[in-house]
């Protein structure tokens, strides 16, 4: 089964609505991964005080 993208002179690069959807996805993993180190780093600090 041919991809979505198979089609003559279409990639994943000229497809706007790809092109955006997957810089969502990556802005929301680089927004969920910084967070997850500030909680990290608030509970090492939170740990530390006892």
């Amino acid at each position: 089964m041919k991809s979505r993208f198979a089609r003559i002179g279409q990639t994943a690069d000229s497809i706007p609505h790809v092109n955006q959807e997957l810089a969502m996805a990556d802005l929301a993993f680089v927004a969920t991964t910084i967070a997850v180190f500030a909680l990290v780093a608030l509970t090492a600090r939170g740990v530390t005080k006892l």
